[in-house]
């Protein structure tokens, strides 16, 4: 199973180039894929017949227990028969339907054979994840399929409609799933039918939300209004997916949960009141319909109606005739629908009302839509009749239901009359519709589908002793399919269905002007329509009121919604701990005074500079609570981390007014100072929460342990960070190139800017020592030949110390972060001091060349190991015998580290270019500075 479903994706694929190659011809050998399910599914006739299973078991994610487990019993089998059959039958269609001028048809073919890989996978999945995860690729599948025509609103909208109906109904489904697959410890559905089962409310709520899901899918109300307006889709969609495979999914579901479940809480009134509802509701506006498609649509919500009825009854003769019925009205109707597309395509309309004399002109087509036609109303001896026959037989101990079913029966045969009557029939008044000839090759498909249904009817025996073993799930019965089986209350039934029908078309149908006085009681695309404009017309009002373009606003409703519910839940529930110790030593009380401190000031000054200061403050305390907490590597960072953020508030003051702005107003100013008290209460609140709600032993706990053992180093911070959580930091370091990426891009809005002119490019100097190569090029106002020496004296010492902070840091506080911070500290000493051209001088590269540089290091490291056999990122130990040097002990998880620092010099490196010197060339454009090219020249 698992090699169909490749070949399904490898023709996807390759479906586009094939019809690049071949034009609409590419349509037969993509109708391989669905071909090879069907010949694989007759392969397994024999094992299927004997109700054995076919089994097949690939890991997938072993860590949460999921595998990709399929498995294929009767029902799915005969899904699979349906879903390869019909859609290698429609594939050979679309070679003749579309043209090789037909816009976007590669990737048509291409959706196409991805649908019915997608359907075959939901059909064969044991997992029930691994059934949803299909569930949701057919929703995907089927919107681009529908909306193939993007240029028409019609297309657009439907393909729209469809994907929130079936995603809304899929998510439910979902939660039922996980109910289903929690309660019972595994997910494999073969498995939760043979061990403990779930009852009372919490299995009631598992099965209404699986049959959202179903009854989204299947187009059954209150949901059938996607489906007519799923008709825009070109008419090989609509004969599979909105006949032969997508709606079939909701009843495969329905079918394969009722002979377990059915007798569980509110199921078998959700399937009979909806099931019966949607089949009289929809058989009645399909009478109704002048567009052969719709009411072509129309008949099938209503007969998917009459199928999650009979399909959800879950006993014995209901599971066979819904079976029979699922097979005979996957045959009719994919014919019917195959057939309108002949007409439209070769007649040039599919209204009833230009139609007329088609039955002289496509003699085939007609018998092939009148075979499909009565199979639909029920006529024997087609396949249709059968399945009918049987239905009413399983229902006879029901007879509200029975009659609901008789009266679906009834309009299901006047809208059959009608469909026939429109299309082909002699009309008074109307001129013979000209039509071209119907090629061989376009009407092959429609007609096997067509003998399909008349040649199975006479079979039913045959078709029972395939479809019995799956009745048999529901319990023991003694009832088979056959063409006769005398003159019984069914046979009754049956004939009464079709005389009333025949006679209501006869009277009512073929005008439908009597029928439609009477209206639908409740139409589904008008709900929809509206509940659509009135969360459009919300979302533009909450959107007008709360985006005003106001940061505070934006800020203030956050942070009160933090209060509202994290600290709301926090005085309900109370969990924090019930003893608490404020401090493990006076000093951190000390140092928690001046950061509450340092915070209250923050917020009462006025000057942006103090203000930027006093956070600072905050920013070095907390780093002297990690020192007071045993934590030296934290602490490092943290100050590291504090030091360079107050570079980047000092860069960006420069073109900001020294004071704030006299607002807020005294007015707000008390709601802003409740909303953070308020805030800081709440996260207090929450810190002691997390702290004294864990229940189980901490993960870190083995850290040390492992940091030796597993990262051959003391350091188990940054062991942690290289090794064993390896991937979190490959992560982090991605965000960061990609923060840099914005810092140079979104502020200039312009592409990232490398170094400019060298020193040797300005003019020089004449009888003046020179500390740093561009000191001169600064104003003498600005310089300070004391700062060029210190800077002169110390730089080299700062890089090789961060060097040394990244080769030490796997046994000692430090590590690639926080060297590769240092270094950038040293190159913010050589800008301040020199101004851009220093820094261009000490950094002669691209910002952008060092990020990369260093994702390439890292990434590499990772992929190295993969060389060798290892995992991704695992590290190893190489000792080395140098001579001269030693004994050297390497970790090759330094190399990591090395990309970690190349990618933090980078970062620094891009905020300096584009806060600094872009922000200094703003400054001199507008007169705020002086050129250092005036001042050379001036000097020269």
């Amino acid at each position: 199973m698992l090699v169909l479903l490749a070949l399904h994706l490898v023709m996807a694929l390759c479906a586009p180039l094939f019809v690049r190659w071949w034009g609409r011809h590419a349509f037969y050998p993509l109708a391989i894929a669905p071909a090879a399910a069907l010949g694989w599914a007759v392969a397994q006739t024999a094992g299927v017949r004997d109700g054995r299973a076919v089994v097949e078991t690939y890991p997938w994610v072993p860590q949460l227990g999921l595998d990709l487990s399929f498995r294929v019993t009767t029902l799915s089998w005969l899904m699979v028969l349906l879903v390869g059959g019909v859609g290698a039958l429609v594939l050979v269609y679309c070679a003749r339907y579309f043209s090789d001028s037909e816009p976007g048809l590669g990737r048509f073919a291409g959706v196409f054979v991805g649908f019915a890989g997608a359907m075959l996978g939901l059909v064969v999945a044991d997992d029930l994840i691994l059934l949803y995860v299909f569930w949701e690729l057919t929703t995907v599948f089927s919107y681009l399929l529908i909306g193939h025509n993007p240029e028409k609103r019609a297309s657009r909208r439907a393909a729209a409609q469809a994907l929130i109906v079936t995603t809304v109904g899929g998510l439910a489904m979902l939660i039922g799933f996980i109910m289903l697959g929690q309660h019972a410890g595994t997910y494999r559905w073969s498995e939760i039918v043979d061990g403990a089962k779930p009852s009372g409310a919490y299995l009631g709520v598992a099965l209404v939300l699986i049959l959202a899901g179903a009854l989204s899918k299947s187009a059954i109300f209150p949901f059938s209004f996607w489906l007519p307006a799923a008709m825009a889709a070109p008419t090989p969609v609509s004969a599979y997916l909105h006949a032969a495979a997508m709606v079939k999914a909701g009843i495969y579901l329905v079918a394969t949960i009722a002979p377990l479940f059915a007798y569980a809480g509110p199921w078998h009134l959700i399937v009979y009141a909806l099931g019966g509802l949607t089949m009289v509701m929809a058989g009645w506006a399909a009478l109704r319909q002048t567009d052969l498609k719709l009411l072509l649509a129309y008949g099938t919500v209503s007969q998917l109606g009459f199928l999650v009825a009979v399909t959800g009854a879950g006993t014995y003769n209901a599971a066979l005739a819904g079976a029979t019925m699922l097979l005979a009205h996957a045959l009719f109707k994919a014919t019917l629908f195959l057939v309108v597309g002949i007409v439209d395509h070769n007649a040039g309309t599919r209204q009833l009302g230009e139609l007329s004399g088609l039955w002289r002109r496509m003699p085939a087509v007609f018998a092939a839509a009148l075979l499909a036609a009565a199979s639909m109303a029920g006529i024997p001896p087609l396949l249709g009749f059968v399945g009918k026959e049987a239905i009413f037989e399983a229902f006879l101990d029901e007879p509200l239901v029975l009659a609901v079913l008789v009266v679906g029966a009834t309009l299901t045969v006047a809208y059959s009359a009608r469909f026939v009557w429109g299309t082909f029939a002699d009309k008074p008044g109307l001129e013979p519709t000209p039509v071209r000839k119907v090629g061989g090759a376009f009407f092959a498909p429609v007609g096997v589908l067509a003998l399909a249904g008349l040649v199975l009817g006479p079979l039913a025996p045959v078709v029972d002793s395939y479809l019995s073993p799956y009745a048999r799930l529901a319990g023991e019965g003694r009832y088979h399919l056959a063409l006769w089986h005398g003159l019984t209350l069914p046979l009754g039934l049956s004939v009464l269905a079709v005389v009333v029908g025949l006679l209501f078309f006869q009277r009512y149908g073929r005008g439908g002007r009597a029928v439609g006085r009477i209206g639908v009681p409740i139409e589904g695309a008008e709900v929809y329509s509206k509940l659509t404009h009135w969360l459009d017309r919300g979302a533009v009002e909450l959107t007008g009121a709360t985006q005003r373009g106001a940061l505070p606003q934006y800020l203030g409703t956050i942070l009160v919604v933090l209060v509202a519910v994290p600290g709301g839940a926090l005085l309900i529930g109370r969990p924090w701990p019930e003893q608490v110790s404020l401090w493990d030593t006076p000093l951190q009380l000390v140092v928690g005074v001046v950061l509450a401190a340092a915070a209250i000031l923050a917020v009462r000054t006025q000057r942006r500079l103090t203000a930027m200061v006093l956070v600072g403050v905050t920013g070095y305390g907390t780093a002297m609570m990690f020192v007071l907490h045993g934590a030296p590597d934290l602490a490092l960072t943290q100050f590291l981390v504090e030091t360079v953020t107050i570079v980047v508030f000092v860069l960006v003051l420069r073109r900001l007014p020294a004071h704030f702005s006299a607002r807020p107003l005294r007015s707000s100013r008390w709601t802003r100072i409740v909303i953070g008290v308020a805030v800081g209460v709440t996260m207090s609140g929450l810190a002691l929460a997390a702290a004294g709600g864990r229940d189980a032993v901490p993960i870190s706990v083995d850290f040390p342990e492992l940091a030796v053992s597993y990262g051959h180093g003391r350091n188990v911070v940054n062991v942690t960070l290289v090794d064993i959580r390896a991937w979190d930091t490959m992560g982090e370091i991605a965000v960061l190139v990609v923060a840099a990426t914005g810092v140079a891009s979104l502020i200039f809005l312009r592409p990232r800017g490398g170094p400019g002119p060298r020193r040797r490019d300005l003019p020089k100097r004449r009888r003046e020592p020179v500390w740093l190569r561009a000191g001169p090029t600064v104003h003498s106002r600005q310089r300070s030949i004391v700062f060029e020496v210190v800077t002169r004296l110390i730089f080299h010492t700062i890089v090789l110390f961060s060097i040394y902070l990244m080769i030490s840091g796997h046994n000692a506080p430090g590590g690639g972060f926080a060297g590769g911070l240092v270094a950038g500290l040293a190159l913010v000493v050589r800008y301040l001091a020199g101004g851009r051209y220093e820094l261009d001088e000490a950094a002669p590269v691209d910002a952008g060349l060092v990020l990369g540089s260093g994702l390439f290091v890292s990434v590499g490291t990772g992929l190295a190991a993969l060389l060798f056999g290892g995992d991704f990122l695992q590290s190893t130990v190489v000792d080395l015998h140098p001579p001269l040097i030693g004994d050297v002990h390497l970790v090759t998880s330094i190399f990591f580290d090395i990309g970690v620092y190349l990618i933090v010099v980078g970062l620094v490196l891009d905020i300096l270019r584009s806060l600094g010197a872009q922000v200094d060339r703003q400054m001199e454009a507008d007169g705020e500075a002086e050129s250092p090219a005036r001042r050379e020249e001036e000097l020269a």
